[in-house]
This record gives structure tokens, C-alpha cells and sequence, in this order.
């Protein structure tokens, strides 16, 4: 069974990322083999995944596998900027470029040369900067804020997404020609549900890893509770798995993990949406009643129809989300940036969120 661990793990304990991947699952096999496939080359490569699947380990380990693996590697969280402040992030500064640019600094790009710059999250970069992207790697130099000189670069990308691009592009979200650009080489990371035999083996390594951290004696799981984990959709993936096993150790009795030490929510389950979604919004609950809901509103000759409708999803589905942006992405399966841009667009931002009543 090969197993690969992130060189951080211990700093990443509340993060959502994975810090191990094994591959002993006939998925994850093909997975591996892929991957050595893949890395030796330079072509842009995309890796696709649910959070917590594991994307930036796989990223690590293609550059690991790569001529530039004695190089750096710098992973960047393309959501974790303001817009504001992605342009001097991965192209750099110069000295008063802008207020507060007190110095000048180098880019991400700038950081990664010779090696590989992983960007995460490439979904929610936005279009200006998808632009910019796509110049700098047709041209392989940047040029900083606030500069005209060019700086040459040669870095490997390796990106990552949550989302459909390919949705993202026919949607007018993601520029086409910078999809392509890094569709070269595309590596589908399965979510661990879709990888049953990776599962226990994972449980088992984190029970390990957790006992040393926690100076416990070894511990086990019982049969029941081996059930239950492999009876578990994990909608959070690996990192769920971990936090599972980390909250069982503190709680189980005589170093033997039990069914009901694992604290495990389903929140894709049907019961616990209903419950959570606000009472006085009546949304259709099956294809025939939405279709029935656009039948209707096709009979009323709606100005703009489209537009209405569209407007209407991200309206309720960020009311539903209690104003979360991040949350409202997950839910309609597109990256945080195309939601807070359609929200200012429709006004929705700047408005209180009303409250339901049952």
C-alpha cells in the first residue's frame, strides 16, 4: 500500500485540507499510476476534487516525482485574497505601486521559479486575473505591479478546482482559453466515498497518528465501528475521517474505538436539509414541480426570463445558506468569486437577510 503525507501535517490540524493519502483502493491504484505517468512531463496538469480529497498532497507528490522536485514547491489558495490583492500575490510589487506598498516583493510566481506553484481553487480567480494568467503562461514572464519590466519565469503549474470549469466556462464565469491552457494534463480525484478500501486503512493511520500526538496507548476499532465508517458517505472527505477519529480517541473507553464514539453527520442526508431549509420559502421538491414552476412562468411572458429566473437561484439558494458566500458556492456548485459577483450585481449584498417565519 503507498501512502503519501503532507510535510505539515501537525500545523494543518483545523485546516479542511487531507495530510495523508493511501492508495490501496482499486481507484486510488489507477490513481497512483496516473500520477507517475503524468509527472515526469511539464504539461500544465488540473486536478479536480471535492475539498478534503486530497489535492494538494496529490499536487506535492507529482512535483516530488518531477525534475524539479529538489526545486520549491509554493501552493497558493487562489480564495484566500482579496481581489484586491491577487494581482500583487502571484505577480509581485514594486515600491509604491499602490498605498502600502512600502517595499517592493516578489510574486508567488516569482517564489515558485524553477520549481511548481500549485493554485488552489483556480475557480474563484477572477476574470481580470484569469487574463493575466493566461498572458503569463503563454509568455512565461510576469511583470510586477507597478512595473514595465518583465521578469522571466519558469515554473510548472499545477492547478486545482471544487468546481466544473467547463460549467464555469459556459456560464461566462472561467475564460475558455485559459481552461484549455491548463486542461492538459486533468487528474479526477475520487471523493473517499468513491474509494471504500482507501477508508480503513486511513482510519488506521490516524488512529495511530493520534494516540503518539495525544501520548495514548494504541488503540483499535471494534467490527461495529468499522461498519459504520465504510457505511459513512464522508461528504468531508479525508479531513472528516480524521476529525472522526481524533474526537473517538478522546472519548472511547479502554483504548477500543466503539459505533458511538464516532461523531458523524451526514449533512448530505435528505432529513437534515429539510430541516435546516427556511420554512417560508416554498421550493419545489421534485423535477415535475419545477417543471410545472417554469411551465407557469412561461405563461406569464416574463420580461428577461432568464435573467429572473437566475437571479431567483442565487437570491434564495444565499438566503438558505444565511448569507454565506462560501457556502452558497458549494451549494450551487461554482466558486465563491461568481456568486459575491452576481450578488452585487442583483443587490443582494447590501440588503439585510430576511427571516423566516413558521
Amino acid at each position: 500500500m503507498s501512502l503519501i503525507t503532507h510535510p505539515h501535517a501537525r500545523e494543518l490540524t483545523k485546516s479542511v485540507r487531507a495530510t495523508v493519502l493511501v492508495f490501496k483502493d482499486p481507484r486510488s491504484q489507477e490513481l497512483l499510476s496516473r500520477i507517475e505517468r503524468l509527472a515526469p512531463s511539464e504539461a500544465n496538469t488540473l486536478i479536480i476534487g471535492e475539498t478534503g480529497t486530497g489535492k494538494e498532497l496529490v499536487a506535492r507528490h507529482i512535483h516530488h516525482l518531477s525534475r524539479r522536485g529538489r526545486e520549491p514547491f509554493v501552493a497558493v489558495n487562489c480564495g484566500a485574497f482579496a481581489e484586491s490583492l491577487v494581482e500583487s500575490e502571484l505577480f509581485g510589487h514594486e515600491k509604491g505601486a499602490f498605498t502600502g506598498a512600502t517595499t517592493h516583493k516578489a510574486g508567488w510566481f516569482e517564489a515558485a521559479n524553477g520549481g511548481t506553484l500549485f493554485l488552489d481553487e483556480i475557480g474563484d480567480l477572477p476574470l481580470n486575473m484569469q487574463v493575466k494568467l493566461l498572458r503569463v503562461l503563454q509568455e512565461r514572464e510576469v511583470v510586477r505591479l507597478g512595473s514595465r519590466t518583465p521578469i522571466p519565469i519558469n515554473v510548472r503549474l499545477v492547478a486545482a478546482t471544487n468546481v466544473n470549469l467547463a460549467d464555469a466556462v459556459v456560464a461566462g464565469h472561467f475564460r475558455e482559453d485559459l481552461f484549455y491552457r491548463l486542461h492538459v494534463a486533468t487528474i479526477r480525484l475520487p471523493p473517499l466515498r468513491e474509494r471504500p478500501g482507501d477508508i480503513l486503512p486511513l482510519a488506521e493511520f490516524f488512529l495511530e497518528e493520534h494516540c503518539q500526538r495525544l501520548g495514548y496507548n494504541r488503540a483499535s476499532l471494534t467490527e461495529e465501528a468499522e461498519r459504520k465508517l465504510l457505511e459513512h458517505s464522508w461528504p468531508g472527505n479525508i479531513r472528516e475521517l480524521e476529525n472522526a477519529i481524533h474526537h473517538a480517541l478522546l472519548v472511547c473507553r479502554q483504548q477500543r474505538v466503539a459505533p458511538g464514539d464516532l461523531h458523524l453527520v451526514d449533512m448530505r442526508s435528505s432529513g437534515i436539509r429539510q430541516e435546516q431549509a427556511p420554512l417560508a420559502v416554498s421550493t419545489p421538491q421534485a423535477p415535475a414541480d419545477l417543471g410545472r414552476a417554469l411551465q407557469a412562468l412561461f405563461e406569464q411572458n416574463i420580461p428577461d426570463l432568464y435573467e429572473h429566473i437566475e437571479e431567483t437561484i442565487f437570491r434564495e439558494a444565499y438566503r438558505y445558506c444565511h448569507g454565506n458566500q462560501l457556502q452558497t458556492g458549494r451549494l450551487l456548485n461554482i466558486s465563491r468569486n461568481i456568486v459575491r459577483a452576481r450578488l452585487e450585481k442583483i443587490g443582494e449584498l447590501n440588503k439585510p437577510l430576511a427571516t423566516s417565519v413558521s
